[in-house]
């Protein structure tokens, strides 16, 4: 099982980027890229927010942390405009 802190390269993660988009927008979109990527199963994905005012962030750590699919989250250390978010994902069903 892969634990958050041990990825480093997120160029081959499955990626949301939320530039451009309003609050509400960005919710529906995030909600929609973990149920895709729940049926794809991807047990960890990227969603890029950008820095900024803060905003799309906020919108998605909310959201990460009221969706029951989400088992964990946190920004990408290396880049602050970047949440990992490891999915609930049972790889044995096919």
């Amino acid at each position: 099982m892969r634990n958050l802190n041990d990825i480093i390269f997120i160029d081959n993660l499955p990626k949301l980027d939320l530039h451009g988009l309003d609050r509400a927008s960005a919710a529906v979109a995030i909600n929609d890229f973990i149920k895709d990527n729940i049926k794809l199963k991807n047990d960890i994905v990227l969603i890029i927010h950008g820095i900024g005012q803060g905003i799309l962030k906020q919108v998605t750590h909310e959201c990460l942390k009221n969706n029951r699919n989400v088992l964990d989250y946190k920004t990408y250390y290396y880049n602050n405009g970047c949440t990992i978010v490891k999915l609930m994902v049972d790889k044995n069903l096919q």
